[in-house]
């Protein structure tokens, strides 16, 4: 007898108010990847951590959180998604809340560390209850959508709402933000969220999830002290660790029979390609931010919550970008509309270039808006990707590697283009007369050293370095910009041959 497969059943409104509660800590976990840009400057006064410090404290977090995801979606597909998200939110809350009350750098480091580690918890779990809530296709685009919206906009909210909190409250509410959405949360996701997990997960693998960690974890920090102090025997040997790790994990996931991660996957362009659109789109808007804040305030003399306002129309554009490319597939197909969004970031860095050096800070509110429309629509249509191409019993294992990308791309866009700029900065910097060994070593350091250094010199020679930090400041934005446009485009380009398969 013929049978006939039954279409999937649409969401009910129970689905619709689990998205909402769903992007809560979405929010929160990629809030927290950006949120410090206006706050270090506060932190530096409070605490007096060094340079590198500083780096760390901003680079800790994404660092942790990519290391693990890829453990973290396991655990959700394991142990059931919606358990995990609580747990992982209320260690989330408890972290938070340390670091806030932090009376080091060092203890603060700590805090930062432990919030990565539960929000490579929470970030899969969100990803893959998606996945098990909306069936039918043009609702889950549009669950997407909403969902990297939050994604997305947590990251472009972050330096506002942290400016803003600064000058209100002092930099330890940066971290109190988490509380409230913990409040909130906890009680709502059992209402309104269907748990689910994987019925045949395998054995719990700790060897993979060993060398998952360190493989991500020492690749990261060998780009980032190369960039930082060039290349030496440390790099290197971060590097070697990391790349032998990388290739026994891949060999075992090949070779055991249930793995945690299904590379596989990787052979299907409609997979692979999403992954490395989130990649190179959050590393553009993390890239732009970490130049952007330190002009806005130390070149272009703002303060921080002015500073954090002109980046708000970027915000904005950023959210309306990922809800109307929903619209726009209709019309247009997909790999053509992730080209034209990695196209506008591609604008938006030429657009810097073109204007480095000039004191009008209309250019960056404008080229912030630019990386809004592009991050927001090309990661909405990537995330729709590539749920389309995974099951729902693995969609937390696969999930995590899109956000493995996402939280890679934040780390390599602070560390690659933040690395260029630095080394630019430091080459092209002509001190004034007068300063001390040690003031000379702080000034070329990294900028916001050249401004604390002028604190304490003489107003003539305060204003000379100023003047000369500020000119080898932008040219190293120039530098990167340039960079960032070519990236920006080889990307575009790519998406548009690899993906042009793929259909609405």
């Amino acid at each position: 007898m013929e049978t006939t497969e039954l279409a999937p059943a649409p969401a009910g409104r129970r689905a619709w108010a689990g998205l909402a509660v769903l992007m809560l800590p979405v929010l929160l976990v990629t809030i927290d990847n950006t949120v410090l840009n206006f706050a270090l400057p506060s932190i530096a006064a409070e605490l007096q951590p060094g340079p590198a410090m500083q780096l760390w404290l901003i680079d800790a977090y994404p660092l942790v959180l990519c290391s693990l995801l890829v453990a973290g979606g396991n655990f959700g597909d394991r142990f059931g998604r919606r358990r995990t998200l609580m747990i992982g939110l209320t260690g989330f809350a408890i972290a938070s809340l340390g670091a806030a009350l932090a009376p080091t750098a060092e203890l603060l480091l700590v805090g930062r560390v432990l919030t990565g580690v539960f929000g490579a918890v929470i970030l899969p779990a969100t990803h893959s209850l998606l996945r098990n809530m909306f069936h039918v296709r043009a609702e889950r685009r549009l669950a997407i959508a909403i969902w990297s919206t939050g994604f997305a906009a947590g990251a472009a909210i972050g330096p506002i709402l942290g400016g803003w909190l600064v000058s209100i409250a002092g930099w330890p509410a940066v971290f109190l933000i988490a509380v409230p959405f913990a409040v909130v949360l906890l009680p709502a996701a059992p209402l309104l969220v269907s748990e689910s997990r994987d019925p045949e997960p395998g054995p719990l693998d700790s060897l993979s999830i060993l060398l998952s960690a360190l493989t991500l974890a020492p690749l990261v920090a060998a780009i980032k002290h190369a960039a930082d102090g060039g290349p030496d025997a440390l790099s290197g040997a971060l590097a070697v660790i990391g790349i032998a790790a990388g290739a026994l994990f891949v060999r075992r996931m090949l070779t055991v029979t249930n793995p945690m991660l299904d590379l596989r996957l990787l052979r299907r362009s409609g997979f692979t390609g999403p992954i490395l659109v989130n990649l190179v789109s959050i590393a553009s808007l993390t890239g732009f931010l970490f130049f952007a804040a330190q002009h806005l305030q130390l070149v272009a003399r703002l303060s921080a919550l002015e500073a954090a306002w002109l980046l708000a129309p970027g915000a904005l554009a950023n959210i309306i970008a990922g809800l109307a490319v929903v619209k726009l597939v209709k019309v247009m197909r997909p790999s053509t509309a992730i080209a034209a969004g990695l196209l506008c970031s591609a604008a938006a860095y030429l657009l810097t270039a073109i204007t480095s050096g000039s004191p009008v800070v209309a250019a960056i509110c404008l080229a912030y808006i630019l990386i809004g429309i592009g991050v927001g629509s090309a990661e909405t249509l990537a995330g729709d990707m590539l749920m389309a191409n995974i099951a729902p019993d693995k969609a937390g294992a696969a999930s995590a590697m899109s956000e493995t990308a996402y939280e890679l791309g934040t780390v390599l866009g602070v560390t690659v283009f933040g690395g260029i700029l630095t080394a630019t900065y430091r080459s092209a910097l002509v001190l004034p007369d007068g300063l001390t060994q040690v003031q000379a070593d702080a000034a070329r350091a990294t900028l916001s050293g050249a401004h604390a250094t002028a604190g304490a010199l003489p107003a003539t020679t305060a204003d000379a370095l100023m003047t000369a930090a500020g000119a080898a400041f932008d040219s190293g934005v120039l530098t990167t910009s340039t960079i960032g446009a070519v990236l920006m485009a080889a990307a575009a380009t790519l998406a548009l041959t690899t993906l042009r398969r793929e259909t609405a």
